[in-house]
């Protein structure tokens, strides 16, 4: 991958960690900036929670449980239990290494410090040299309209009900008036590519590309943008993200990906297993590179990431 050249990934939990932890592997860290989507953020036992930002940084740390692709390794969870047997709220796993960030980001938080500033903070006490940006530093929260029960939270959606319901829409409280956190808009503006991660699309991209000025920037830029479909042969390889692409009215594929990326990414990465669908993406009036999108070890993870760059940063398309 050619060196020098600054990229920016739009991310979200799992599969965006993924993909940043391999394109790490083969581009200098120092010229990666990944901004994070903030809307799944919430408060449990008083705690400053912020789950997509946490996946991001204990993932390229190396202290992300890998079995769960969230979370701790070497966890242990005497907290958790201790306040079950106390009857205290525990739909939410938080073992006691994870409630050691919460306490200390809360702590800032309540100092004055921006939730741009303690991420910061973070990723320096753990050796992160890529620039770990939350999308926001203003509060905005994902809410869904479950079929027979209305407006629910992200959290209570997606992990107190195991997001095994039906949705019918989803809006962000908050988004009108949240402003993109400190140097998003001038790192998307000055990269040299932008990828959309395989990220959920709805959940943890639409978030970030409705701050104020996002999506225009990637509008003025979209020949130097890349996404990446999460979907491989018609199913998410984790989450919800192709149910949720049927019950909105999209196709369950890449086509359902384009349909909703078109307008800001001029390039689509899908899977080999559905390379029968790339005329129709183009048809979408994107390019399309069909390729090994699965990331199940570091490696693959590192030449997808070659894969999808290089159709900007060799082919010389990203280029003014």
């Amino acid at each position: 991958m050619s060196e020098g050249r600054r990229i920016t990934v739009l991310a979200g939990g799992v599969g965006a960690a993924k993909f940043l932890r391999g394109l790490l592997a083969v581009h200098p860290n120092e010229l990666v900036t990944a901004v994070i989507n903030v809307a799944d953020d919430f408060r449990l036992h008083g705690l400053a929670i912020s789950p997509d930002v946490d996946t991001v940084t204990y993932t390229l740390s190396g202290l992300v449980n890998s079995d769960t692709g969230w979370g701790r390794i070497d966890e242990s969870w005497r907290v958790r239990d201790e306040l079950e047997r106390l009857g205290g709220q525990t739909w939410f796993n938080l073992g006691d290494l994870d409630l050691a960030l919460h306490l200390y980001r809360t702590q800032r938080l309540g100092e004055g410090a921006t939730l741009t500033e303690v991420t910061s903070e973070v990723c320096e006490k753990l050796g992160i040299k890529a620039h770990l940006l939350p999308a926001s530093n203003h509060q905005i929260r994902t809410q869904l309209k479950v079929q027979n029960q209305g407006w629910v939270d992200f959290q209570d959606y997606f992990v107190a009900q195991q997001h095994n319901v039906v949705i019918e829409d989803l809006r962000f409280e908050g988004i009108e008036a949240a402003k993109a956190g400190p140097e998003v808009l001038s790192s998307l503006a000055n990269s040299d590519a932008i990828v959309i991660a395989p990220s959920n699309p709805f959940v943890s991209v639409k978030p970030v590309l409705e701050i104020s000025g996002v999506a225009d920037v990637l509008r003025e830029r979209r020949t130097k943008v890349v996404a990446i479909s999460p979907i491989v042969g018609g199913a998410a390889l984790k989450g919800p993200a192709s149910r949720m692409l049927e019950e909105l009215g999209f196709e369950r594929n890449s086509v359902g990906i384009a349909s909703l990326y078109r307008d800001f990414a001029g390039t689509l990465v899908i899977d080999q297993q559905d390379s029968e669908l790339a005329p129709r993406v183009q048809s979408e009036g994107m390019r399309v590179l069909v390729t090994d999108t699965i990331m199940d070890t570091r490696d693959r993870a590192a030449a997808l990431a070659e894969a999808a760059l290089g159709e900007i940063l060799i082919s010389g398309e990203g280029k003014q």
